[in-house]
């Protein structure tokens, strides 16, 4: 017998006990997050129950136009969080933009046309917005990264420069090793799911009401596509970047 929770506002005010704990901890531990924490919790609040009236009201009209404004704003919004990890490049924004908008049409393409997902609202929007955060963590891994990489092999990248490799060649072995970096945390999560921790997706059906075998079917199918997805957006950002960590001249910036 399958028993249905109802998740009230008054339960919602009871949520943020956990909030207080965190609060408590950070003082006693004079840890300074007090202001993260309380900006953190309103945003997050104010966000999801902004999206959850706008995702009904979306569902109900059933417009492909919303479908595509929802999903350009998720794209557009990643990309400026993404940023935040390469604000010294020049361009990088649009470059991510890009980056995810290509991961998405290819990834949610197959999808729908494999026949694997309904191209409805209800489907199309929530797992485009997995696929695009997973992608935004694939990108921002790889920035850090590959920042940090080309700071580390400085020296053998002029030297190679100077050589007359081209910025390609220069900086190839440091590009393969942050584009395999930022790929790795999405398949170790693949490795242990099911195991050490149960996704959102599948404990929100589950909790929902859906039968564990059905929640567990779609929670593989989004997995793989993250799969996919993470090696298209990794694959893509090092493409589009890399040459902004040179000048005009085939130099490194200093």
């Amino acid at each position: 017998m399958t028993h249905t929770f109802t998740f009230s506002y008054m339960w919602l005010l009871f949520a943020y006990a956990f909030v207080f704990i965190a609060l408590l901890l950070s003082v006693w531990q004079k840890l300074g997050l007090e202001k993260d924490i309380l900006i953190g919790t309103i945003r997050s609040t104010v966000q999801l129950l902004a999206i959850g009236y706008v995702l009904h009201f979306v569902f109900a009209a059933d417009s492909v136009w919303f479908i595509f404004v929802i999903i350009l704003m998720m794209i557009l919004v990643a990309s400026w969080n993404a940023t935040s990890r390469a604000k010294h490049l020049s361009g990088i924004f649009w470059r991510i933009s890009l980056s995810l908008g290509i991961t998405e049409i290819i990834t949610m393409g197959l999808l729908v046309v494999l026949g694997l997902v309904s191209p409805t609202p209800q489907y199309l929007i929530p797992m485009s917005g997995m696929i695009i955060g997973s992608s935004m963590i694939v990108t921002s891994l790889f920035l850090t990264h590959m920042n940090r990489e080309v700071e580390a092999s400085r020296g053998e990248i002029e030297t190679l420069l100077c050589l007359g490799a081209t910025t390609r060649q220069a900086v190839h072995v440091v590009l393969k090793r942050a584009v395999k970096a930022s790929m790795i945390p999405t398949f170790d999560t693949m490795k242990t799911i099911g195991l050490v921790q149960l996704p959102g997706m599948m404990t929100g059906m589950i909790v929902a009401g859906a039968s564990p075998i059905e929640a567990v079917r779609y929670q593989i199918l989004i997995m793989l596509s993250f799969s996919s997805s993470a090696a298209i957006s990794a694959v893509l950002i090092s493409m589009l970047s890399y040459q902004l960590w040179f000048t005009r001249d085939s130099m490194l910036h200093s």
